[in-house]
């Protein structure tokens, strides 16, 4: 163990050598040696404890993103809720004898617009709306 020679003054030479008896360390050495470790040990629980705030700072703003995601996602559904309930109450039915041809032509458009979305988005919800469109035709 390599040796360090520390200079101090009388008034704290005094100072160790009580609090090392009034603690009980066989030595005024002993107590340095305790209080050196104490101070290194300490410095890295602050790291720790600085760590953690910045962990926990990252997760309040992970956490207001995903509220504020949530939020306008909601505010989406309930446009296009409305949207459809407009667009159904005030859509007339078709004629009996035209039915069938309407709702092929209503399939064609339906695939057409989600085409449409699909080549309007970006990223992972891109393929996932493409597997969506995949997946409608194999079933129709």
């Amino acid at each position: 163990m390599p040796q360090r020679t520390i200079r101090f003054s009388e008034a704290l030479v005094k100072g160790i050598d009580a609090a090392a008896r009034e603690r009980g360390f066989p030595s005024p050495v002993s107590f340095i040696r305790f209080a050196v470790e104490q101070e290194i040990d300490n410095k890295r629980q602050e790291e720790s404890a600085r760590a953690e705030e910045r962990s926990a700072a990252s997760f309040d703003q992970v956490h207001g993103e995903l509220f504020r995601l949530r939020r306008a996602q909601q505010a989406l559904f309930a446009y296009v809720d409305t949207l459809s309930k407009t667009i159904l109450t005030c859509m007339p039915e078709p004629p009996a004898d035209a039915r069938p041809q309407a709702v092929a032509r209503a399939k064609e458009r339906y695939d057409r617009l989600l085409k449409s979305a699909g080549a309007a988005m970006n990223g992972d919800s891109r393929t996932a709306l493409l597997d969506l469109v995949s997946n409608g035709s194999a079933e129709a």
